[in-house]
């Protein structure tokens, strides 16, 4: 099927059902995959200016994270991306409304009508765990389904779920879920994670913003959404310090704003990408919008291989120097080299001279795009978790399909360096994390399209598509 996010261009806010008049972007989610492709002309450098689109697990973290609020949530930058479609149903299925101007969303979060959301929405991603301890905070009772997202490894919720015992919860896990309470109120404590969690920082500290006392979570994920959520639970009354750093005290208030503003912050996934696109394609790009000292640990390996990096306080542009070099990379938490972008780093790597080695240590199954890569020309090899690449000059276009999110874009990145016509199946798994994909690389002068006539002829199946197209 095909969901539809709705864009006016006046200055009116409306609701995210519409009417068939309204402009839309079109966002291809599940339906029969074969057709949710894109032709890739290659060869061709990126050139030009591009403006960044907000984070989408920011973006995620803060729609969570608003259902702590008992009013009005406006969140402006938000990314129209297949997760933030999911979440939006997901809350609107607990009595959230949502209404959208551009690249706001307003969220009434008042009255809300369930504690348990949907199973076959929370099994599309893994950020919808997210909304657990809001939920059961608000409602006094929770059952959250067990989360979904990309096969890309092992991703338990232990931290999650003893963070909250710990602060007093009573949970119980089911075969299909997990049941929580608070009897009484959530007290602060003292939470230690083995190894730092993004997603289970981000819980707990909205949780802890609602616990009577302090709580403490040491060895805590330093992400840059990590701090932005801080920010916005700052912004909503609450008092959050340390957020960026590996140890974050949280002082739990009785009551929240009923009424808040915030901004999501830049994707720093999207603009890694791009800007290992144009590399690749040898291209000259300036990327708008967006925070470089979030990618640092990126820059540094772009410019070690040999790429020229300017850096402003907003902006990076990307410029081809020849033929790169082979670099090693041994990813880790923030500020480390994310995980993320691996996959689209082994794309670039792909091309530069000499043998480059990868070490991934976050997820056991993030070399899935290997073989596709393969069907290209790539000539690299796995073992255990390092992926090993010997660079070649040219790849060569092939028929190949994405399976998982990153790994797609790692796909495009070689589609649109590799001489001759590719064709990437499964564009739903990069459909949830990158907005506008084709749009924005033909701004670049990317030869892409969308190979899914037949898909929009299918009929709407989805709370959030315009009505009567």
């Amino acid at each position: 099927m095909v969901l539809e996010f709705p864009i006016r261009n006046d200055d009116k806010i409306l609701p995210f059902r519409s009417d068939p008049w309204w402009e839309s972007v079109v966002i291809f989610q599940g339906g029969n995959s074969i057709l949710n492709c894109v032709k890739i002309e290659g060869g061709e450098p990126l050139r030009g200016t591009l403006r960044v689109s907000g984070s989408k697990n920011a973006a995620l973290a803060l729609l969570s994270g608003a259902l702590l609020v008992e009013g009005e949530v406006i969140l402006h930058n938000v990314p129209y991306i297949q997760d933030v479609a999911t979440m939006l149903t997901l809350l609107d299925r607990l009595g959230v409304q949502s209404t959208w101007q551009g690249s706001t969303v307003v969220l009434q979060t008042r009255e809300l009508t369930g504690s348990q959301p949907p199973a076959d929405l929370v099994s599309k991603m893994r950020a919808s765990f997210y909304i657990f301890a809001p939920l059961m905070i608000r409602q006094g009772h929770a059952f959250m389904p067990k989360p979904g997202g990309c096969s890309i490894g092992t991703r338990p919720v232990d931290y999650h779920l003893n963070g909250l015992q710990a602060m007093g919860a009573r949970v119980v896990e089911h075969t299909h879920g997990y049941e929580a309470d608070a009897p009484g109120e959530l007290t602060g404590a003292r939470i230690y994670f083995d190894v730092p969690s993004a997603g289970a920082t981000q819980h707990l500290m909205a949780a802890a913003v609602r616990a009577r006392g302090l709580t403490t979570i040491e060895n805590a994920a330093m992400e840059p959404e990590v701090v932005n959520l801080a920010n916005f639970l700052n912004a909503c009354g609450g008092r959050v310090e340390g957020a960026g750093t590996s140890t974050v005290v949280v002082e739990g208030v009785s009551k929240l704003k009923s009424k808040v503003e915030f901004s999501v912050i830049p994707d720093r996934l999207e603009a890694g990408t791009f800007a290992l696109a144009a590399a690749a394609t040898q291209g000259d790009v300036t990327l708008e919008r967006v925070m470089p000292e979030h990618l640092h640990s990126l820059f540094a390996k772009m410019r070690e291989a040999g790429v020229i990096v300017e850096e402003t306080e907003d902006t990076v542009r990307i410029k081809s120097a020849g033929r790169y070099k082979a670099v090693d990379i041994h990813t880790m938490p923030y500020p480390g080299f994310p995980t993320d972008l691996q996959q689209p780093m082994s794309a670039f790597l792909a091309l530069a001279e000499g043998t480059s080695f990868i070490r991934e240590t976050i997820y056991e199954r993030r070399a899935q795009h290997v073989s596709e890569l393969q069907k290209m020309g790539a000539e690299m090899m796995v073992e255990g978790r390092t992926i090993i690449i010997r660079g070649v000059e040219t790849l060569r276009g092939a028929s190949v399909n994405a399976t998982d999110l990153r790994g797609g874009a790692a796909l495009i990145i070689a589609a649109l360096a590799a001489r001759g016509c590719s064709e990437i199946y499964h564009m739903e798994h990069v459909d949830r994390g990158y907005s506008r994909l084709e749009e924005n690389l033909q701004s670049l002068g990317a030869r892409i399209q969308r190979l899914s006539t037949s898909a929009v002829t299918q009929p709407l199946n989805s709370d959030y598509a315009p009505s009567g197209l």
